[in-house]
């Protein structure tokens, strides 16, 4: 599965060992409420590279490959049949190639990615496919104790409802990206389990299209995650998710929350107010406490209420101190499995919300603030380190290592430990 963000796939120079699905990047072309039109969350590119063009004798050597790859792959089970009706006629495609390397960072305010994300036109979308799907997510639900509204909030940012599946040859893509030398083996992985796919009938080949790096269907799952979690709950004898009937896509995705331990009735998180005088060491992924705990402290709901003992939580600052804050649940953690990137977690987490009834969130984010640019980032993080807060690594994302140095440096200045990268804060380390 591709916050979004193609976090593990398009980002990442390592190989990739994660199987889970990855976030496409949103957009929102349903046409169900035409009246209110949603920004696209789409990374701002890089400046292109020039495009990359196969040669005769490329293509000479990509054939070369895959017969090559024919062995390993039949040494991995797959039988010479399947191979040779997936792989019959199968070219290099330099578009998937021409898109892997102009991926960008995604660069967005969170605050801008939720105007997409969970845009009015997301939401009334959404809560007319819930009602157009209700028995068959009802029945999902009552099976695999996932709740209907994260289920098709799921479904809305991945494809936008089924609206955005892709197109590309699934098989095509995989073969190309697993010949180019840049993340062979995780590709290569990924073209095996998408022919043991083939192999099982779950889909012809012609049929199975999805995104340029090969997620797919109507929740985006890469090939080695259908393989672990799709399921066939229309009992047709296939698991499918690729059809416009999204009945399959949708309990797969159930399973695979279910799978990663997703708690019903817990919430993902809730919005809550920190009082004055709060420990903002204590807001970090790593310090949990019972809601109940946490009211004794002070950190209620905006209405002032506690917020239920629903299981341990922490408190995220995802913009910082002076903006939304919320305390987070196991079920944040699962989510995540789906898809790493904090944003994309919110994301899914309020579009459920939303789809439920509840209100936008009722802090205000600090939109006048500039995110931190790929090169600031790995700015602060060097002058971070050479101040004597270690950032484990000189990489350009902001992960916990990151933010634990952010903090200790603002204890140490003084400042509220927050831990948020801020362009005020690497103006003031500069």
């Amino acid at each position: 599965m591709t916050v979004a963000l193609w976090a593990s796939i398009v980002q990442a120079d390592a190989t990739d060992k994660s199987v889970r699905p990855l976030a496409r990047p949103l957009v929102d072309n349903v046409q169900l409420a035409s009246a209110d039109v949603t920004v696209s969350v789409r990374p701002v590119l890089r400046p292109k590279v020039e495009l990359h063009r196969v040669s005769a004798e490329g293509n000479a050597r990509f054939q070369a490959w895959l017969a090559a790859f024919r062995e390993r792959a039949q040494a991995a089970g797959v039988s010479a049949n399947t191979l040779n009706r997936a792989l019959a006629g199968v070219t290099y495609d330099s578009d998937s190639i021409n898109r892997d390397r102009n991926q960008a960072e995604f660069s967005k305010p969170i605050w801008e990615y939720l105007d997409s994300a969970v845009s009015k036109a997301r939401v009334s979308n959404g809560r007319a496919r819930l009602n157009q799907y209700r028995t068959t997510l009802t029945r999902i639900e009552a099976h695999y104790g996932v709740e209907k509204e994260v289920v098709t909030a799921i479904w809305g940012l991945e494809t936008s409802f089924g609206t955005n599946r892709g197109s590309k040859q699934t098989i095509r893509s995989l073969a190309t990206l697993a010949f180019d030398a840049r993340r062979a083996s995780f590709f290569e992985s990924q073209l095996i389990a998408a022919l043991q796919i083939l192999q099982a009938g779950d889909v012809d080949a012609g049929y199975m299209v999805g995104s340029w790096a090969g997620a797919m269907g109507h929740t985006q799952f890469m090939p080695t995650s259908f393989l672990d979690h799709a399921v066939d709950f229309d009992g047709d004898g296939r698991r499918d998710i690729w059809s416009d009937d999204p009945t399959d896509a949708l309990a797969s995705a159930a399973a695979y929350l279910a799978k990663h331990g997703w708690t019903q009735g817990q919430p993902w998180g809730v919005e809550v107010q920190l009082p004055y005088g709060f420990d903002y060491t204590e807001a970090r992924r790593d310090f949990t406490l019972m809601p109940s705990e946490w009211a004794a402290r002070g950190v209620l709901t905006h209405t002032g209420k506690a917020v239920p003992d629903h299981g341990q939580a922490a408190i995220l600052l995802p913009a910082g101190g002076r903006s939304v804050a919320l305390m987070i649940f196991n079920n944040f953690k699962v989510i995540e499995a789906y898809n790493g990137a904090d944003a994309y977690v919110i994301g899914i987490g309020h579009l459920s919300d939303r789809l439920a009834g509840a209100r936008p969130f009722q802090a205000n984010w600090p939109r006048g603030d500039r995110v931190l640019s790929f090169t600031e980032r790995k700015e602060l993080q060097r002058r971070l380190t050479q101040a004597g807060f270690d950032t484990q690594g000189i990489d350009g994302r902001t992960g916990p290592n990151t933010i634990d140095a952010v903090r200790a440096f603002q204890v140490a200045q003084g400042l509220v430990p927050d831990g948020y990268p801020s362009l005020s804060l690497l103006e003031r380390m500069r």
